[in-house]
């Protein structure tokens, strides 16, 4: 281990609970954010720089965190996003031939604080008998006190706007300008691969800011509309939700993922709500209530979309659901060539049960050219 010597860290939780463990590196300092967990067996960097998870102390339930290295063409954003690191073993050393170098470098690179030889088993069954909550992740340990102060200033994640946080800050083009179709596409935390998608399919992207109105998407003059995933707290971006709701009076089609699936929703009047502990990871059994099929999915939200209301809903048809727990994954507008899911199906979770999703967007829009 390059590390002999660790200096002992420690994990403070919003209502007192304290779990220990010891810092990754030679990094020394503190952490805040809510404290959520993923239990994907891969991934590990893809997550970290998923912005979806901005702001977020992620908590990895996989045993060995580390291992196979980083790669450059593994990233879905342009830095990592998570607040902070908790594992139980962090593997200094790495085996794959395609790695560009370790996990250790590419943190220090981001400056990230990460803490390991954490019981990441009791941590995880903790917030999920007690619910998401705020935390911290420190090396000072001698300073209890000091922390819960810092702590108690920390935001909730409920009422948190935090796409401005990760959005482009001016518009930008992605794939092939000659392709046949375009796209506007309003960035509230997008991934990178979700633009991949999109330009295999023969699109052309123009991804707007999160704050961007309905006249600035239409210039581009798209035959189809897409909205991100992305953090936080959907209520918060009424600018995004009064654009989505312009959007659909068009008629063109619509494509949400995700954070994107909350605001379609809210656009329509449907609620949202924070989740006890939310879902993450990259094995969640969903229905598709149309043809019938499961789907295993990536997933990584805090928030949902109010069920009930969507079946009384008469312009919302529930075309998805959550076998776990039996929440609204997936919408569609009745009449219009509009929908969105609450998963990631650009992630491909080992299989690609979801990529077909991409598809039936693209084909909306041949469908209405």
């Amino acid at each position: 281990m390059k590390y002999q010597t660790r200096k002992p860290a420690l994990i403070l939780l919003a209502d007192g609970t304290i779990f220990h463990g010891k810092a990754v590196g030679g990094k020394e300092g503190s952490a805040f954010g809510e404290v959520c967990f993923n239990t994907g067996m891969t991934g590990y960097q893809e997550i970290f720089t998923d912005p979806s998870y901005y702001g977020q102390l992620m908590v990895t339930t996989n045993a060995h965190i580390g291992n196979y290295g980083v790669a450059s063409d593994e990233v879905e954003s342009d830095s990592i996003k998570i607040a902070g690191l908790i594992c139980r073993n962090f593997s200094y050393n790495y085996s794959r031939p395609g790695a560009d170098g370790s996990l250790e470098e590419f943190l220090d690179k981001n400056n990230l604080l990460a803490i390991s030889d954490v019981d990441t088993r009791a941590l995880v069954s903790y917030i999920r008998d007690n619910g998401a909550m705020n935390a911290v992740i420190s090396t000072e340990v001698e300073n209890i006190e000091g922390l819960k102060k810092q702590l108690a200033d920390v935001p909730n994640m409920e009422g948190l706007e935090l796409a401005s946080k990760v959005s482009t800050k001016q518009p930008y083009f992605f794939g092939n300008k000659d392709a046949t179709y375009k796209i506007s596409a309003l960035d509230i935390g997008i991934k990178k691969n979700i633009l991949r998608n999109l330009a295999e399919r023969d699109c052309y992207i123009k991804v707007f800011p999160y704050n961007a109105s309905f006249e600035d998407l239409q210039e581009f003059n798209p035959d189809g509309y897409f909205l991100s995933n992305g953090p936080g707290d959907p209520e918060p971006l009424t600018e995004a939700i009064e654009t989505t709701r312009r959007i659909t009076e068009t008629g063109k089609p619509f494509f949400g993922i995700c954070l994107g699936h909350q605001v379609l929703a809210l656009a329509n009047g449907i609620s949202t709500y924070k989740m006890h502990h939310g879902h993450r990871g990259i094995n969640h059994p969903i229905l598709n209530l149309v043809t019938g099929k499961g789907e295993i999915t990536s997933q990584n939200h805090g928030f949902a979309i109010n069920r009930e209301e969507a079946e009384a809903n008469n312009d919302i048809e529930i075309t998805h659901l959550h076998l776990n727990d039996e929440t609204a994954a997936g919408i569609k507008m009745k009449n219009k060539p509009v929908f969105s899911v609450q998963y990631h199906p650009e992630a491909s979770p080992g299989p690609h049960d979801a990529s077909y999703l991409f598809d039936d967007f693209v084909a909306n829009i041949k469908n209405t050219k």
